[in-house]
């Protein structure tokens, strides 16, 4: 019987592939790029789950000719960092109805060949060129159905911008602001946070308040150019527009050669200015929580206290705990996973993990003064 029914549920799924497969007759197509690569598609996401797709499915899209198989996720961490995802939102009550393609922590557009990316010095800091025909076609199949269905509930993470609803939280945790105390980073000299002049999350007066009172000198800016950091509401009131500064306008691509060339340039600033620094991206939770663990790595800190400093993060935005199931599957899909490739070894928990932080900043750019440089500014 059991035989039977499974037969049944592979004949079932199998024949709801060929039905659920479309976008070649009524072409789907590429509408937008966005910043980091990701692609925006004509088809709204309502359209997508109304026929039978669901979160936690795999499909396989085929994308100008090429096929990706790639689970269904309503959110970019659904994935470990660097693989696909179609990112499908629907929130009607928000007026947002899309799909998206996209890697986590990547660039879907570069790696599929689709577009090159050109920074530019005026808003929003950057314009694709397409390397293909336009428009760009795109077509979905179910490849299983429920393929991906544990890894999304595990992780699955959801935030709130209202304050109220962090009642148990610092105003400095809502705004994921902290001071960077691992081995070799001399107290008070490196913070890390959301950022300080963005209010897209709402976070922004209280980590501006946060780093003034913190005596900030040195502000990392990873996310944004300074015409569009200058064009935010309220920048000059700001404490931050009084300090130091540089902006780097850096994509989601760790290994991206304008990431490395933006992350050196970034650590020569923090070489030629004064602590107190504070790195920060959007959120100060991927941009910045890499570049924390590459000057942690550098300064001496070891695999525990970097994943420790780099979850504290998921508490203040999520509230995941340590010793969690959830807590490790996303230490060891990010922060681990990311700088052992990064630094091109197979455990950050691994002996001589600071020398592979030196060749990393090496292999960017950095040379030897540099470096000592960088590192006598954060004792």
């Amino acid at each position: 019987m059991k035989k039977t029914m499974a037969v049944l549920l592979a004949l079932c799924m199998l024949l709801g592939a060929a039905s659920l497969a479309w976008g070649e007759e009524t072409p789907i197509t590429v509408t937008e790029i966005q910043k980091y690569g990701n692609l925006v598609l004509s088809v709204p996401g309502s359209e997508l789950m109304g026929r039978g797709y669901a979160y936690g499915d795999v499909v396989t899209v085929t994308l100008n000719g090429q096929e990706y198989d790639m689970p269904v996720g309503s959110n970019y961490s659904d994935v470990d960092q660097g693989s696909m995802i179609c990112r499908v939102v629907v929130k009607p009550d928000l007026g947002e109805d899309y799909v998206v393609l996209a890697i986590n922590m990547g660039d879907l557009a570069t790696a599929a060949g689709i577009a090159v990316k050109e920074k530019t010095e005026t808003d929003p800091g950057y314009i694709w060129h397409y390397s293909v025909e336009e428009p760009v076609t795109v077509s979905f199949a179910m490849k299983e159905a429920g393929g991906y269905y544990d890894e999304y509930v595990i992780h699955q993470l959801v935030r709130s911008e209202n304050r109220d609803d962090y009642p148990d939280l610092t105003d400095e945790q809502f705004a994921n602001f902290r001071a960077v105390k691992v081995t070799g980073v001399g107290e008070n000299k490196l913070y890390r946070s959301s950022s300080p002049v963005n209010p897209e999350i709402s976070r922004n007066q209280q980590a501006d308040a946060a780093a003034k009172a913190a005596g900030v000198k040195t502000f990392i800016n990873l996310a944004d150019n300074e015409e569009t950091m200058k064009g935010y509401e309220g920048f000059s009131d700001s404490y931050y527009a009084g300090q130091s500064f540089v902006c780097l306008n850096l994509g989601v691509d760790f290994s991206a050669p304008d990431f490395e060339e933006g992350l050196a340039e970034g650590l020569r600033f923090i070489a030629k200015n004064e602590a107190p620094f504070l790195v920060h991206c959007n959120e100060g939770k991927d941009r910045a929580g890499f570049v924390s663990a590459v000057l942690e790595a550098l300064m001496g800190a070891g695999g525990d206290e970097i994943t420790a400093d780099y979850m504290v993060t998921f508490f203040n935005y999520y509230g995941v705990q340590p010793g969690t199931e959830q807590y490790d599957v996303i230490a060891r899909s990010n922060i681990q996973k990311t700088l052992a490739t990064a630094f091109g070894i197979d455990s950050i928990f691994a002996d001589g993990l600071q020398d592979a932080a030196v060749r990393y900043l090496e292999k960017i750019g950095l040379t030897a003064e540099e470096i000592q440089a960088v590192q006598e500014k954060l004792r």
